[in-house]
């Protein structure tokens, strides 16, 4: 290894950020609710609990007096990878090797007696993730590893305009975190070598929300929640030996702009008798607003350049959500649910940290609601089929230098219990 080609790696080394994967659309957290969670996610047209903040916030003008609601989403997430045929580690196997998760969830709804608006208070992880890959996958020089951490801060305020329309409108605050890191040659041994990239920050955004009964036995709901830009004020660490007298670590102040998606989700609910609750909803995201990511770095050594454009060019995409809810007697409910997620991540710039594919959800749920408590137990398994990349290239010019890319078969599977308890009165 020439110093040339260590000063062509490290200048170029900003150029790697990924993002990472959770076990959802992009890296977003649909589940919020165990309730809507075993009727998979179709929720925004029936929304009759405290978590409509999130799913539909129309729909806690339904709801009477104070309401608060609090949950559990834990996680069990397997992502694996399988190196192309001609490659020398063809025949192994490697694992995401961070595997469990739990995300926490509140929310409040109060409805005065007698009055026709209703406010309320969320706080939700709607995305995040945390991907790890071992060293020796032949993709290091393309990415290691990365966590994001998005908590939402949505005050929501709900107007009944007749008994079978409502209207809702919130701020959301959110704050993010996150974590990158990659390689900067192709093997983390003999010399040490990576390049990481940290920032949080803070941003705004909005949501509103419509909640519509046309007929008794049919309900439509509409959820639309804002993009939002935050701004990852942080750091970039990199270090590249044997040259310690040339590029030592080195610790640069940066950041970089992440605007997150706006989402639409439209449902349609029909229940046929007292009994039973059937929805069916659409929900789009504007991924492609992760186009090109510019990272700035604050007097960065020659030849790093202040500002390093990265292309990720994500694409729009779908999920689809189908749900049923049988009412018992004595408070009891059970459900089943189906969710269709699409693929946003194109071959082109593929990440391992991503590892996306068209994946398949379902879900059962049960649960009681009492005179003042209110339990809801749902259980989601995950299935994404064998997708096989091929042609990709690493959105970082150390990616090209060392040789590696992204090629290769990746699969999926998760397992999700969530618990979600409630009180009224």
């Amino acid at each position: 290894m020439n110093k040339d080609r260590a000063r062509k790696l490290l200048s170029l080394a900003v150029l790697t950020v990924s993002i990472l994967r959770a076990p959802a659309n992009g890296f977003g957290l649909a589940s919020q609710d165990a309730f809507a969670t075993g009727r998979g996610e179709a929720f925004a047209a029936t929304a009759d609990n405290p978590s409509a903040i999130y799913y539909n916030p129309a729909g806690i003008t339904q709801l009477e007096g104070q309401n608060f609601r609090a949950g559990l989403y834990g996680l069990y997430l397997n992502q694996s990878f399988v190196p192309p045929t001609n490659a020398p580690n063809a025949k192994k196997t490697y694992y995401n090797q961070n595997q469990y998760a739990g995300i926490p969830q509140f929310f409040y709804a109060c409805s005065p007696k007698d009055f026709p608006v209703s406010f309320g208070l969320g706080v939700y992880a709607p995305f995040g993730g945390n991907t790890s890959w071992p060293q020796d996958t032949g993709f290091r020089a393309v990415a290691l590893n990365g966590t994001l951490t998005y908590i939402t801060l949505n005050p929501v305020v709900a107007v009944q305009v007749s008994p079978d329309l409502s209207f809702a409108a919130g701020a959301m605050v959110n704050y993010g975190d996150i974590t990158m890191e990659q390689g900067l040659l192709p093997y983390q041994s003999p010399f040490t070598n990576y390049f990481r990239f940290t920032g949080h920050g803070w941003s705004a955004g909005y949501n509103i929300g419509v909640l519509w009964r046309p007929y008794e036995k049919l309900r439509v709901g509409v959820n639309f929640r804002s993009s939002a830009t935050v701004r990852m004020n942080g750091h970039t660490d990199f270090e590249q030996e044997p040259l310690p007298g040339l590029y030592p670590g080195t610790n640069r102040s940066a950041y970089a702009d992440f605007k997150f998606p706006l989402t639409a989700v439209a449902g349609i609910s029909y229940r046929p008798t007292p009994k039973w609750n059937l929805e069916f909803d659409a929900n789009y995201t504007d991924w492609s607003s992760f186009g090109t990511v510019n990272i700035h770095q604050k007097n960065p050594p020659f030849p790093m350049q202040p500002i390093t454009p990265v292309t990720l060019d994500w694409q729009e995409s779908w999920m689809l959500e189908a749900g049923a809810t049988r009412y018992f007697g004595k408070h009891w409910h059970a459900s089943a649910g189906y969710v269709f997620n699409q693929s946003s991540v194109p071959d082109a710039y593929y990440s391992p940290l991503v590892a996306d594919m068209d994946r398949h959800f379902f879900a059962v749920g049960a649960g009681r609601k009492g005179k003042h408590l209110d339990l809801d137990l749902a259980y989601q398994f995950g299935y994404g089929p064998a997708r096989t990349v091929t042609g990709s290239q690493p959105s970082s010019t150390p990616g090209l230098n060392a040789g590696q890319n992204a090629d290769g078969k990746y699969e999926f599977f998760s397992s999700a219990l969530m618990v979600t308890a409630g009180f009224h009165f």
